[in-house]
């Protein structure tokens, strides 16, 4: 009996759940709460009515971060008293009849759920007046109908939506929004995006209370002086202009306009504003470009200030795809990104030429003034002074530029002798300012490197290209071969191969602009080529001699050391008067290459190079280089698969405290961190640098380097 009770509970419990119709009430609690996700969205659905009431002046008031009011008074041209019955129904909206009126929509609001969404979750009250009346009205709402009969009142022309008590009835909600500070930088920062963008409105927001405003813009005709009075000067004057088009009306029709960026400019994070057909917009596809131009361009810089304008054809741009309006999808987005991002690329390429630094003090202090007067002078607080904000004397002002030798750094801070033997050796002032730079598309104008890339461009492959410029990284699929997805195809890929071929045209491209890599502990260059000879012997199974080791290790160290001048002037390559190497070329930004094989490449660099001809010399050692700084597999055994018995420890006559299948955890941890770490770089910085830099040659197609697999249809 007690078997027959149990069956029956468990076939009861089986029985499908009865489907019912929720309340509409529930219904519109629920769309309300991901329309209005928290206080900055109602703010944004606010200004936005406003904006499409051409208003010319927009004041919003905060009281606890939003929460217990949001206020925000325009001077727009009003709501009719006929619409008050149903401004806050669901669905109302003076933008659009039928849906095809959405293909050519260019207000900001459309849906009309906005202050429907707010009466469900706040206490909405409007006060509003339009042209030519004697008095405005003021009305409520709740749950999307008026409380009352709109009331007469005195108004200013415009009008003002107070949003009282938000999420008074959905309580998780509200102890998710506890910290009122941080919405409140949210609304802030929101305001100052629409300020930077609509330059002919005035905008401020403050806290109720607070006799002064945190925002306050006004008109203007200047975006740089819009971005000026609200992120500081300290932004506006690292801007550049940047623009972008295209108007071919079969294949892509935008323009860009907007300002990035220089090298001089450095944040802790990016800021980017983005606005389409004058919608304030989040483009992930886009920011990531950008950020990946930045960090292969200008490391120290790669958090950059974006200012974005784009225009499309309305019918080009699907904004009913997000419920906050936050993300819009646009026709042939990759193309316009790309062309934005090889704009962006470009500008800064070009820029990149002159830094401005600003010294604090000068080397040698003036004659008549003692230093430790100077000390004291510096912080007198006495009004006569001068004002504390002064400019800064030219003679302060350091600019290094190739053009202006005596513009560097140093030509402040060395004495008059030194200053004219600089002024007879140009060529020696120009290479000193040009290491400073870095600029991977400019070359020194040496005529072997021309033709070298000159090379690499001729055996370029222009399929593969389009497959290297528009993949998707998958993963790795073995310790060599790489998955990546171009289109609908999938496609191994050689990492190893990739990555020194990658390597190999990045050293030419920026022949002798390199940043330096300095070792801890400068590396012996003899014991590096012993190093490397004992291994050959190794792998020759032969017995080498150790005195003629040594000897080639002293011959090849002596011309290393004749050579030092040029590997350090064209290839950062730094190799001191004791025969020690101090330091190496930075090739890829965030990339440090294994310095397990450093070896090898010193044994090349002694052995390999023709240093007579100069093409060859250039070539061999760009390879090398390559080689050395390839993604090679690390030199422990990949710990997955049949991997993990090269760390099974190995049971000893005597050890009888070893088990059979003991593990060495040390060792196998330190292994799997090498090869996540590999991965990581694979993904991260390998990939999106074959996007930007590499040319794949034509015998990459052949070679085993790309190998196709199955359509993804197949798949």
């Amino acid at each position: 009996m007690e078997m027959e009770i149990l069956q029956r509970d468990s076939s009861s419990s089986m029985e499908p759940p009865k489907i019912h119709r929720l309340e509409e009430s529930v219904v519109n609690r629920i769309a309300a709460g991901e329309v209005i996700q928290r206080p900055v969205s109602a703010v944004k659905e606010v200004i936005e009515n406003s904006l499409d009431a051409s208003s010319t002046s927009i004041n919003v008031i905060i009281k606890d971060g939003g929460l217990k009011l949001i206020q925000v008074s325009d001077d727009g041209h009003g709501i009719r008293y006929e619409d008050l019955s149903i401004l806050c129904e669901r669905h109302t909206t003076s933008k659009l009849s039928v849906y095809e009126d959405l293909q050519s929509i260019k207000s900001m609001g459309f849906r009309g759920e906005a202050l429907a969404s707010m009466t469900y979750v706040a206490h909405v009250t409007v006060t509003t007046i339009t042209a030519g009346q004697l008095h405005g009205y003021r009305v409520s709402y709740r749950d999307g109908v008026m409380e009352n009969e709109p009331k007469a009142c005195a108004a200013v022309k415009g009008t003002q939506i107070q949003i009282e008590n938000l999420f008074y009835n959905m309580m998780a909600r509200r102890k998710t929004l506890h910290n009122s500070s941080d919405d409140y930088a949210k609304i802030v920062d929101l305001i100052c995006r629409f300020a930077v963008h609509h330059i002919n409105v005035s905008f401020s927001c403050r806290k109720h209370g607070a006799a002064r405003a945190d925002v306050h813009t006004v008109s203007t005709s200047s975006r740089i002086d819009a971005i000026k009075s609200i992120y500081g000067a300290s932004v506006s004057r690292d801007l550049m202009e940047v623009t972008a088009s295209e108007n071919d009306s079969s294949s892509l029709i935008f323009n860009m306009h907007g300002y990035i960026s220089n090298s001089n400019y450095i944040a802790k994070k990016m800021t980017m504003v983005l606005f389409i057909n004058d919608r304030l917009v989040e483009c992930s596809a886009l920011k990531r470009a950008i950020e990946v131009v930045y960090t292969a361009t200008l490391p120290k810089a790669a958090k950059p200030f974006v200012y974005m304008s784009i225009i499309l054809p309305p019918e080009h741009v699907d904004v009913n795809v997000h419920p906050t309006k936050r993300e819009v999808s646009l026709l042939n987005q990759e193309k316009i990104v790309e062309t934005i991002q090889t704009t962006v690329d470009s500008k800064l390429r070009c820029s990149n030429s002159t830094r401005a630094f600003v010294t604090q003090q000068t080397a040698q202090s003036s004659p008549s003034v003692p230093l430790g007067a100077s000390k004291d002078s510096n912080h007198d607080s006495s009004p006569s002074v001068g004002p504390k904000s002064q400019k800064v004397p030219v003679n302060k002002m350091v600019r290094t530029d190739s053009t202006d030798p005596v513009g560097r750094m140093h030509a402040y801070l060395l004495d008059q002798t030194l200053k004219k033997n600089e002024c007879k050796s140009s060529l020696t002032s120009m290479r000193c300012a040009v290491r400073q730079r870095r600029n991977p598309k400019e070359t020194a104008d040496l005529t072997s490197v021309q033709e070298l890339l000159n090379e690499i461009d001729t055996k370029c492959h222009s399929g593969l290209l389009d497959i290297v410029k528009h993949c998707t990284y998958v993963g790795m699929a073995d310790d060599l071969m790489a998955l990546l997805q171009h289109s609908t195809r999938l496609y191994l890929v050689n990492v190893v191969d990739l990555s020194k071929e990658l390597m190999y045209q990045q050293v030419l491209r920026r022949f002798a602009h390199f940043n330096a890599i300095r070792l801890s502990d400068p590396a012996p260059v003899s014991e590096l080529i012993a190093m490397a000879l004992k291994e050959d012997e190794k792998e020759s199974e032969c017995d080498g001699d150790d005195d003629l080791r040594e000897k080639i290790a002293e011959m090849n160290t002596d011309l290393l050391k004749q050579k030092a001048e040029m590997l350090e002037e064209y290839f950062c390559i730094h190799i001191d008067q004791q025969g020690n190497l101090c330091r190496l070329p930075v090739i890829l930004d965030q990339y440090t290459p294994d310095m397990d094989r450093l070896p090898d490449l010193v044994l090349c660099l002694g052995n390999d190079v023709d240093w007579e001809d100069e093409k060859s010399c250039f070539q061999v050692i760009s390879a090398a280089l390559g080689n050395f700084y390839a993604m090679q597999p690390p030199l422990l055994p990949n710990p997955s698969g049949d991997g993990l018995q090269f760390y099974k420890k190995r049971k000893q006559p005597g050890d009888d405290d070893v088990t059979k299948d003991e593990i060495d955890h040390e060792l196998l941890t330190e292994a799997e961190t090498a090869w996540a770490q590999r991965e990581w770089v694979v993904q991260h910085v390998l990939v999106p640098s074959m996007r930007l830099f590499l040319k794949p040659p034509k015998s990459m197609a052949t070679d085993g380097t790309f190998v196709q697999e199955h359509t993804l249809a197949s798949i």
